[in-house]
């Protein structure tokens, strides 16, 4: 879905870019008992809607409008969240295609019973596609990096796009030879 959309219906006048700190955002979250899992500690798939959540809100702000998940990569979860915590979710564009653009989001918590700061919890890369009102890929404006910090996400998340897009292919040529052998792809 992503970047793959007929040249022709997204010819158009350059969009101007944007600085990373246009659309970045935080929002933030107490974690109550209606979160917690089995061992009582957060579920990891309630962070991963905050997450969500965080880099949908940085996608349609960047895009100036509607964004839809693609494709989450490299969750990390570094350490329990527990009921109490106050958890911040900040998200950033990284990286931007002609119609797709990552989302870094780091998830920090800071301790109900404790006076530290606050601690990296968890991390991850979103991919998000611009779309229309009839669902259709649109343009996005350009990324521009503002700092060392950033030039460094941006180019990180190219080795990252790099990496999706060889997986993809490598999937597609194997389902397509299993196919031509007869089984099931």
């Amino acid at each position: 879905m992503t970047d793959q959309a007929p040249a022709a219906a997204l010819d158009g006048p350059d969009i101007p870019g944007k600085p990373t700190s246009a659309s970045r955002t935080t929002l933030s979250h107490i974690m109550t008992h209606n979160d917690t899992n089995l061992l009582g500690t957060v579920h990891g798939g309630v962070i991963m809607k905050l997450v969500d959540d965080a880099a949908g809100a940085v996608a349609g702000r960047h895009s100036g409008g509607p964004a839809v998940t693609a494709s989450m990569d490299e969750m990390a979860f570094l350490e329990p969240v527990r009921v109490g915590d106050l958890v911040h979710v900040k998200a950033q564009v990284n990286w931007t295609g002609r119609t797709s653009m990552e989302v870094g989001v780091r998830v920090l918590a800071e301790r109900w019973n404790e006076s530290a700061p606050a601690t990296q919890v968890g991390s991850a890369y979103l991919v998000f596609a611009a779309v229309d009102a009839d669902g259709k890929p649109r343009r996005v404006p350009p990324v521009v990096p503002e700092t060392e910090r950033d030039e460094r996400r941006y180019q990180e998340a190219q080795i990252r796009r790099t990496h999706r897009l060889s997986r993809r292919r490598a999937i597609m040529a194997l389902r397509e030879k299993r196919a031509a052998e007869g089984f099931d792809a």
